[in-house]
């Protein structure tokens, strides 16, 4: 299954999506600069610390990358309805074209999306049933590399012996104090951010609620609808993830494909 790209056209996104991506530069680049790398050279932590927070970085650029430019799930302009689904799809009173049931139009996108969550200006993209999966993982390496930033911010400041082999007379050893007070602002800015998106992002999925639909009470329709039966969680997150595999759902360098559950859920781990 080929990698679908998508672009959305919107200024006020270019610019917001610019931000995120100056902020993961600025992390990527002067706390390792300042505290990694030096204190790995010096002897004061191991190489694998080193290894995983460059991890963590790349994962965090490449799902940024991903959930930025994936399809969210944007309806063809002559959809194929299935003669036994036709009952559950609807009309468009914006774009005047059939779609499935919660799905919903992005006035910022022009189109309609399958169960589209929300418009994210920060990615500018939506956020919709084929890329909901890359916008968790999203958050999720977001919160480690931020977590990650704080952690070594922190022992810069209480932990770290003096570096031996520091120039005094460099720019990054002069502003050193500064440069990492800004980085342990936005660590705190975004995994505080994160961590809060992720929590309703996670609650809406297990409940099987879209942001939308809880801003417009659709919820309770919804629920009158699925006639009782409540899935598990590890049914809930592969449909989103497009797997069963549990170690996939951390890898965004993939596809993702419509899940059909047999009578009987199995789980891979």
């Amino acid at each position: 299954m080929k990698l679908r790209l998508h672009f959305v056209v919107d200024p006020m996104g270019w610019f917001c999506i610019s931000m995120v991506f100056a902020i993961w530069l600025y992390n990527s680049f002067f706390v390792p600069k300042l505290v990694l790398l030096p204190h790995f050279y010096e002897g004061n932590i191991p190489w694998a610390l080193v290894v995983c927070y460059y991890l963590a970085s790349a994962l965090c650029l490449v799902a940024l990358l991903r959930a930025s430019t994936a399809d969210p799930g944007r309806l063809p302009p002559d959809p194929h309805i299935p003669h036994s689904e036709r009952e559950q799809w609807e009309m468009c009173t914006k774009c005047n074209m059939r779609r499935p049931k919660r799905s919903h139009h992005c006035s910022r996108c022009g189109h309609c999306v399958r169960r589209m969550d929300h418009h994210c200006p920060w990615i500018n993209n939506c956020v919709g049933e084929d890329n909901h999966w890359l916008f968790l993982q999203l958050c999720f390496y977001t919160q480690v590399l931020s977590l990650f930033t704080l952690a070594l911010d922190f022992c810069q400041f209480y932990y770290f012996q003096p570096l031996t082999t520091l120039d005094q007379e460099a720019f990054m050893a002069r502003h050193e104090l500064a440069l990492i007070r800004v980085s342990a602002i936005m660590g705190l800015v975004m995994f505080g951010g994160m961590s809060s998106l992720f929590y309703t992002q996670m609650a809406g999925i297990l409940t099987d609620t879209t942001t939308i639909e809880k801003m417009t009470h659709f919820s309770n329709e919804i629920g009158g609808s699925s006639g009782g039966s409540k899935k598990s969680w590890q049914r809930t997150l592969a449909e989103v993830f497009g797997t069963t595999w549990k170690i996939l759902w951390f890898i965004p360098l993939r596809s993702r494909q419509p899940l059909t559950f047999p009578h009987h859920f199995r789980s891979h781990v």
